[in-house]
Order: structure tokens, then sequence, then C-alpha cells
């Protein structure tokens, strides 16, 4: 009776919360081709990363409680179990206390997953299913589990997600998908409106989107969870697009985001 959550399998163990973002669960992105967590960009409140075209990705997800809980979690507006349109009131993965899991695509069944990977907006999953309006946004909305009845107490308890104690590693070596490339020349400037809306139509192909891609192994089962409260006790965002978009909009500036490079030249040149 009630809804079924989804036990996630422990994939690994987090010392740190370098890159993430959240206070009730930590939410990092993590590149599978470049095996890196992606650094956090914070404009104007909110939170960006930087996503390769054809490059995997993971999300990943940690419990910073010391009691279970439960993450609902959206890409591009989807949730990534049911490939619903998003509604905090859907499935979603139950962590145990400290837990952190990888959610490494689009869930098909309780073994396989079609893996995340950045692509161009019209080649997102959303939009192919006719969601596009959301696209470049991963979500992730955090309940705590309702407190156990005092002894003697009974009441119903819903269906929900409970983790196996054993790790699953991802299936590796990843590629990329060589779908597309987002890195080409802005589109040429016309005259009228026809040239405005070619030129938002360019842009729009230009913007991230996150991709149905090949079915690998990730192993959950069902479990049970009772959630606190009906809205949840937090609700994390991380937008993302390419390098070249997050700079046009102000997002990162300047050079390589500021970051320093350790081999810029390749011989000692004469001080000033």
């Amino acid at each position: 009776m009630g809804i079924k959550w989804l036990a996630a399998t422990v994939l690994w163990a987090l010392s740190g919360a370098a890159a993430a973002v959240g206070q009730v669960a930590d939410v990092t992105i993590f590149d599978r081709l470049d095996n890196r967590v992606l650094p956090i960009h914070r404009h104007e409140g909110r939170y960006y990363v930087v996503g390769t075209p054809g490059h995997e990705y993971r999300v990943r997800v940690r419990n910073r409680t010391g009691g279970e809980m439960l993450a609902v979690v959206s890409v591009d507006g989807v949730n990534a179990v049911t490939g619903e349109t998003a509604n905090w009131e859907q499935s979603g993965y139950v962590l145990g206390a400290h837990q952190g899991f990888d959610i490494m695509g689009w869930r098909k069944s309780l073994q396989r997953v079609a893996a995340f990977f950045f692509t161009r907006h019209a080649n997102s999953y959303a939009a192919r299913t006719g969601r596009p309006d959301n696209v470049g946004v991963i979500g992730v909305a955090v309940f705590r589990k309702k407190a156990e009845p005092a002894a003697g107490v009974t009441r119903d308890r819903r269906a929900g997600p409970r983790s196996p104690e054993r790790a699953e590693g991802p299936a590796e070596p990843v590629g990329t998908h060589s779908d597309d490339s987002l890195a080409g020349a802005p589109a040429e400037q016309g005259a009228g409106g026809s040239a405005m809306r070619d030129q938002m139509a360019a842009r729009a192909e230009r913007k991230l989107g996150t991709g149905h891609g090949r079915s690998e192994s990730s192993h959950v089962t069902y479990a049970e969870f009772e959630r606190a409260s009906a809205a949840p006790e937090e609700v994390i965002a991380i937008h993302y697009d390419t390098y070249r978009n997050l700079v046009a909009q102000g997002v990162i500036r300047g050079g390589q985001a500021g970051i320093p490079a350790p081999f810029p030249g390749q011989f000692v040149p004469d001080p000033r």
C-alpha cells in the first residue's frame, strides 16, 4: 500500500564536503570521464557547474544526518526514478544515517539505469519527451523520516527503500557520447523577427541538457519510509551549462575561472 521508495546501494564514502551543496544532505556532480567532482560556482544565490558535452556524469548524494532520509532526485525537471514530470511527492532514494549513493542515470529497473550524460538541449531526455522548459538543472528534495511511535502504538507504514549492505561499483571504463559538440561559434545575427527567433533557437540548441545514455548496472531494493513532513526539509538545486555559456551569463569571470595553471609556459622569461 502507498508509494514505494528505492533503497540506494552504497557506492562511495565521502569524508569531506568539498564542492558539495546542501546542509541536510551533500550533493555533488561527478564527471565520470574526467574522474573528478565538478567545482561549484555560486552566482546571485544559485549554484552552477560546468558540464562537458558528451561526458557521462553522476549525482552524488550523502546523508549528513544520524537518521534515515529520503532524496527525491530530478534532472531537467524529470524524476530520475519514475520519469514523471518532477514533483517532490514522488519516489526517490532512501539513505541510511551518513550514507552516500551515486545516482548514475535514469532508473530503468531495480538493477539497471540509463547513464546521465551532458548533451545538447534538443537531445536531452526531457526535450525528447516533450518537456524542454526546465532543462539545465539538477534538484534534490530531502525528507527526514517520521519518528517511530511510542511502545504499544501501531500505525500503517508506506513501502519505502532500504539499501543493501554491499558496494556496487560503476561499469568502467566510461566513454564519451559523440552525438554532438556545443563549442561552435555563435549564430550570425540577421534582420527582423525571423532572425531573432533563429538566434533564440540557436541559443537553446547550444544549451546543455542531460541525455538518456547506455544501460548499466545499478542495484537498489524497496524498503519502508514514512516522511516526517509533507514539505521537504531542504531543496538543493544545481544548475549546469557549458563553460562558454556560463561565462556569457557572468557566472564565471575571466580566463579559467580564476584557477591558476601549474604549467602555463615552456621556458623561463627575463623579469620585467
